[in-house]
C-alpha cells in the first residue's frame, strides 16, 4: 500500500487517495524539521505522511475511530515513530489534545473540513445519499443519528436545518414530505430518504442530485461541523507559535465564511 493508499473496508481493495492540493497545503505550512504541525483531520494521512516526509513531527487528530487503521504503521515505523503522534478526538479540542501530547507550542494546524471520500464509500455510514445504508452520518459514533434528526424534529426546525446547513431553497417542501412520509413509517435507510427527497424536488432539468443539500445539512447538523470550526480556529490562536501557520481547506460556502471572518 502506497503513501497515498487506503483499503476500503466494505470491499477490501486498496485504491488511491490522493489528498486534495498537497503542494499549496505544504507551501502554505512550510514545514520544519524538527518542529511539531497538527493535522486536524488525519483520514487516510497523505497530509501527515507528507509532512513526515518533509522532516516534520506530526500530532494526528481525527474523530471517525477508523482512522486508527491508517496510523497504525507510522507508529510503527522506526522511521516516523518518535515522530508521529495520534489521537481519537474532534479538532475542535486541539489544544487540549496538544497540551496533552506535549507539543505545544506548534509551528502549524491544518483543518480539512468535511466528509472524505473514504467515509462516503462506507454504506454503512449514511453519509452517501447514492448508497443505501443506515441513516447514520455521525463522524465519531457518538450521539443522535440523522434518522433521530429527520424523525424526530419538529418540522419547521427540520426546514430551518436543510436551509442554513445546505442552503437548500426548496427546504420547507422537503421538510413536508419528510414529515408526512415519517407517520406512515420511521427513516432507517440514506435510499428511502433520498426517495423522498426526490420526489418532493419540484420537476425541471437538474446539475445534481435533489438530496445532495439536504444530506450535506444533515451531516453538519449531526457533528456540529461549524461549531466544531469555529471551536477549532479560536483554539488555534492559542495554540499556534509566533509565526505559526494555519491552513484550512473548506469545501462550500458556509466553511469558507467562518474561516475568512
Amino acid at each position: 500500500m502506497t503513501a497515498w493508499d487506503y483499503e476500503s473496508p466494505a470491499t477490501g481493495i486498496a485504491r488511491p487517495h490522493e489528498p486534495v492540493m498537497l503542494r499549496e497545503v505544504l507551501s502554505g505550512l512550510e514545514p520544519r524539521p524538527g518542529a511539531w504541525y497538527l493535522d486536524g483531520t488525519f483520514g487516510a494521512g497523505g497530509h501527515a505522511r507528507a509532512l513526515l516526509a518533509a522532516g516534520a513531527s506530526v500530532l494526528a487528530l481525527d474523530a471517525d475511530p477508523g482512522a486508527a487503521a491508517h496510523w497504525q504503521d507510522l507508529q510503527e515505523d522506526p522511521n516516523t515513530r518518535a515522530r508521529f503522534k495520534a489521537v481519537q478526538g474532534n479538532f475542535r479540542d486541539l489544544r487540549a489534545h496538544a497540551a496533552a501530547a506535549g507539543v505545544l507550542p506548534l509551528a502549524g494546524v491544518l483543518l480539512d473540513l468535511g466528509v472524505s471520500s473514504m467515509q462516503l464509500d462506507e454504506a454503512e455510514r449514511g453519509f452517501a445519499f447514492r448508497q443505501d445504508g443506515p441513516l447514520d452520518m455521525r463522524m465519531s459514533g457518538g450521539g443522535r443519528t440523522a434518522a433521530d434528526l429527520v424523525n424526530e424534529l419538529p418540522q419547521d426546525e427540520l426546514a430551518a436545518i436543510l436551509y442554513r446547513y445546505g442552503e437548500e431553497r426548496h427546504s420547507r417542501r422537503i421538510a413536508r414530505a419528510i414529515v408526512a412520509e415519517r407517520e406512515r413509517r420511521p427513516f432507517e435507510s440514506t435510499a428511502a430518504l433520498a426517495e423522498t427527497i426526490a420526489r418532493a424536488y419540484p420537476g425541471g432539468p437538474r446539475r445534481e442530485h435533489p438530496a445532495r443539500r439536504s444530506f450535506q445539512a444533515l451531516r453538519i447538523a449531526v457533528n456540529d461541523e461549524l461549531g466544531a470550526l469555529e471551536a477549532a480556529l479560536a483554539a488555534a490562536e492559542t495554540a499556534l507559535a509566533p509565526g505559526g501557520r494555519l491552513v484550512v481547506l473548506s469545501y462550500h460556502s458556509l466553511e469558507d465564511r467562518i474561516v475568512k471572518h
